[in-house]
C-alpha cells in the first residue's frame, strides 16, 4: 500500500505537466519552419501587395501620395495617355509600354526627381495618369464603355513589360510622327540600340499631324538671341544645315546663330524638330508635322498598325527594335 501511495505521489506532479502540454499541441495549428528574411540592400523593388507591385504616385493636385497596385496604376496611365476610342490592340500596346516604364523605374530606384515616398509623378514629366474619379469627370456618360476597354487591354497584357538583353526598355512614346520616328541619338545625343528610326505613314491621320503658329520676327528674335536682319543683309533668314534620319531639323542656321532643332523647339515651344518657318511683312509663320519628341513609339502609328489589323505584339516590336516581351516578375 505504501509502495502504491509512493508511486502515485512521484506520477502525479509529471502527469500535471505533460497533459496541459499535450492539449496546447493538439489544440494548435501546425506552423511550417519560418525561413530566414534575407534584408536585400541592393535592390529597391517595394514588397509585393497582393500579387503586384505597388505604385506610389504623387498626386500635384492634392500633393499627397496614393499608393495603387501596378495593374490599376496602368489603368490610369493608359486612360491619361491615350484616347479610349484607339484600337484595342493600340491600348494594349501602350499598357505595355506603360508597364515597362515603371516598373524600369522602380527597379532602378532612382526617385531622387520626386517628393519624398513617392516613385512617379502624375504628369507628363513621368506619365500621365488620372484616377477613377478623374476618369469619370473626363469621360462623363461613356465613363463605362471606355473604363471597360481600357482594362481589358491591361488585363490581356497583364504583368508583360518590353526588355533589351533581359532589361526593361526605356519605352518612350508620343503622339504623332512627322511619317518616321526619330533616332535617339539624334534628339538625345544617346545611342540606344531599340530606338531606331521607322516609317510611320498612319500619323496623317492625326490632328496634331500639321500645326502651324505665328510669331513677330521681334519675337522670335529676342526667344532666340539673334538679329536677323543684321545677320542677312538681303539674303536667306535661315538656312537648315542638316537633317535627321527621321526627317527632321538637325541642324538650322537662323539669323547670325546655328541651332539644333531640339533647341529651336523648345525655345519656341513647338510641337516638333520637323518644321518649316516662312517670314512675311514682319510675321514669321512655322508649320510643323508630328506632335512630340518623335522616339519610340507613336501613338497614332499605334493605332494606324491596329487598323490594319497587327497585333499589339507587332506594333511594339515594330517601334521598338529587337525587343522581346517577358512577365516583369521574371526579371525584379
Amino acid at each position: 500500500m505504501k509502495r502504491y501511495v509512493l508511486s502515485l505521489l512521484v506520477i502525479l506532479p509529471i502527469l500535471l505537466v505533460l497533459i496541459p502540454a499535450a492539449l496546447v499541441i493538439y489544440q494548435s495549428p501546425v506552423s511550417p519552419v519560418a525561413k530566414p528574411v534575407v534584408q536585400m540592400t541592393n535592390t529597391p523593388v517595394p514588397e509585393p501587395v497582393g500579387n503586384q507591385i505597388p505604385v506610389k504616385v504623387y498626386r500635384t493636385s492634392t500633393k499627397k501620395v496614393d499608393t495603387v497596385p501596378l495593374e490599376t496604376y496602368i489603368e490610369g496611365v493608359v486612360s491619361a495617355e491615350m484616347p479610349a476610342e484607339f484600337e484595342l490592340e493600340a491600348l494594349k500596346a501602350q499598357a505595355m509600354a506603360a508597364r515597362t516604364y515603371i516598373v524600369r523605374r522602380i527597379q532602378q530606384g532612382k526617385f531622387d526627381d520626386v517628393p519624398a515616398g513617392a516613385h512617379v509623378f502624375d504628369t507628363v514629366k513621368h506619365q500621365a495618369y488620372l484616377d477613377e474619379a478623374e476618369r469619370q469627370k473626363r469621360w462623363g456618360s461613356g465613363f463605362e464603355w471606355k473604363q471597360k476597354r481600357i482594362q481589358q487591354a491591361v488585363r490581356e497584357t497583364a504583368g508583360m513589360v518590353l526588355t533589351y538583353q533581359g532589361e526593361p526598355i526605356d519605352a518612350t512614346f508620343f503622339s504623332t510622327s512627322n511619317g518616321f520616328t526619330e533616332n535617339s541619338e539624334e534628339y538625345w545625343s544617346k545611342s540606344i540600340p531599340y530606338l531606331k528610326s521607322v516609317a510611320s505613314p498612319w500619323d496623317i491621320q492625326s490632328p496634331r499631324y500639321e500645326e502651324q503658329v505665328t510669331l513677330t520676327l521681334a519675337d522670335l528674335e529676342q526667344k532666340l538671341g539673334v538679329n536677323v536682319t543684321a545677320a542677312t543683309s538681303g539674303g536667306a533668314w535661315y538656312d537648315v544645315i542638316e537633317r535627321t534620319t527621321g526627317n527632321r531639323i538637325g541642324k538650322i542656321r537662323i539669323g547670325d546663330k546655328e541651332f539644333s532643332g531640339k533647341q529651336i523647339r523648345e525655345k519656341l515651344g513647338l510641337n516638333s524638330t520637323s518644321f518649316t518657318m516662312r517670314l512675311n511683312r514682319g510675321q514669321v509663320t512655322i508649320t510643323t508635322q508630328g506632335y512630340g519628341h518623335g522616339v519610340g513609339m507613336s501613338q497614332w502609328g499605334a493605332n494606324g498598325m491596329a487598323k490594319a489589323g497587327k497585333k499589339a505584339e507587332q506594333i511594339v516590336k515594330y517601334f521598338y527594335q529587337g525587343i522581346s516581351l517577358t512577365d516583369y516578375k521574371k526579371i525584379i
